[in-house]
């Protein structure tokens, strides 16, 4: 057995690293952003600016945590395609995916996508200390601020030009969601991320905004849930209960609340996400380790998703780290941990991780290997926050 940061640095190092690096479109700028199943590159796919954006992070997070300036021309190289052809010179913001060749090609704004770029950019200019990065993304926190609120909260879906459209992109399980419990949590990790990153006090405000949200109306405590597409007045639109959804958020608040430093807020946001975790422990962590999708209406979706199982890890870990006498914490883990290694990663020669496996444990061969939402962020990530808090887990 080994200590679990050893695994996290030996996952990036043998394969997350060098499949990435592998895609950096050297003729177009960015990175290539479809591979299908079977390993077969489309050097001409769309390439999406939420991946272009975690791309960005990735590389940039990575040669911080590991002290590798050997990866800063691999963030570089992200921030140049987001600076030169993610950003809407006219009308401000991201577009949401380019051509191959870095023309708009869905040219709509979302919020959940100019969240990750502000994400990404806080975290290149932490690396790099370059102050443009640090401005675009103030600038879009100011245009999220701005054209993507209203009195109750954060607004989703627009037109180029801003202009409110229905929120396709973010809505799923048939509904269609004026608001998603997943577009803020990504707005406050991105805000999270430029708070770390500039200790902006108009940013920590609109933290402590999102963070009466998420407690007040998104978080269900009956349920110990939370509730993921809404109306307008945040009335649930659907029973529905987002395993990886409810896991991630569970260490991803602890992280960007304890970053504010107001111990009252940090214990009730706290209290919260322990829920949260024990919940997901109890109800959707399996006998093969693994932990299935989400419960629509009572019915289990039993797939077992990449980003579920990596998200489950950390939101393990961090629970453990809070409560150290919960020892089935620790155990989950390290059993989630085994369970990507067996049967998660792809082994075959030139793969990653699989998108998704089906009830029967075999991969979806419909699943391709890289498009606009699967990218090195939430195995990534899982990783590099391994290396970070070296928790005393072993696999």
């Amino acid at each position: 057995m080994e200590r679990i940061s050893q695994a996290a640095r030996n996952m990036l190092a043998d394969r997350l690293l060098p499949f990435w690096k592998a895609l950096r479109d050297e003729e177009n700028g960015g990175y290539y952003g479809y591979m299908d199943f079977d390993l077969n590159l489309d050097k001409k796919g769309e390439k999406g600016c939420i991946l272009n954006s975690r791309i960005l992070w990735f590389f940039s997070q990575a040669a911080m945590v590991l002290q590798d300036d050997s990866l800063i021309p691999y963030a570089r190289h992200a921030y140049d395609f987001l600076r030169e052809k993610c950003l809407d010179r006219e009308y401000g913001g991201v577009f949401w995916s380019l051509t191959w060749d870095g023309q708009p090609l869905d040219d709509s704004k979302h919020t959940y996508n100019q969240a990750f770029a502000i994400y990404a950019l806080s975290a290149y200019y932490r690396l790099t200390g370059e102050r443009e990065a640090l401005e675009l993304a103030r600038e879009l926190f100011v245009l999220i601020e701005k054209k993507c609120t209203d009195e109750g909260g954060y607004l989703e879906a627009f037109s180029r030009e801003f202009a409110p459209v229905s929120n396709e992109k973010l809505s799923e399980n048939g509904v269609m969601a004026e608001r998603t419990m997943n577009t803020l949590l990504h707005v406050f990790e991105g805000y999270a991320g430029l708070y770390q990153a500039a200790n902006d006090p108009q940013v920590a405000g609109a933290m402590e905004r999102i963070l009466d949200i998420y407690a007040a109306k998104i978080y269900n405590p009956e349920l110990h849930r939370q509730e993921v597409f809404f109306d307008r007045d945040y009335n649930s639109l659907i029973d529905l209960t987002s395993y990886g959804h409810d896991i991630e958020s569970s260490w991803l608040i602890d992280w960007g609340t304890a970053l504010l430093g107001k111990l009252e807020l940090t214990e009730k946001i706290a209290a919260i996400d322990s829920e949260l975790a024990g919940h997901i422990l109890r109800t959707a962590l399996q006998p093969d380790g693994s932990v299935v999708n989400e419960c629509e209406r009572g019915v289990v979706d039993e797939h077992r998703v990449w980003w579920v199982q990596a998200e489950s890890v950390l939101g393990f870990v961090n629970a453990w780290e809070k409560h150290p006498e919960r020892a089935e914490f620790r155990e989950a883990a390290a059993w989630v941990w085994r369970y990507i290694q067996k049967k998660i990663v792809d082994p075959r020669p030139g793969g990653e991780w699989f998108w998704r496996l089906n009830p029967d444990g075999s991969p979806d061969r419909e699943k391709p290997v890289v498009e606009p939402w699967k990218c090195p962020y939430h195995n990534g990530r899982m990783c590099l926050e391994l290396i970070r808090r070296d928790p005393d887990v072993y696999v």
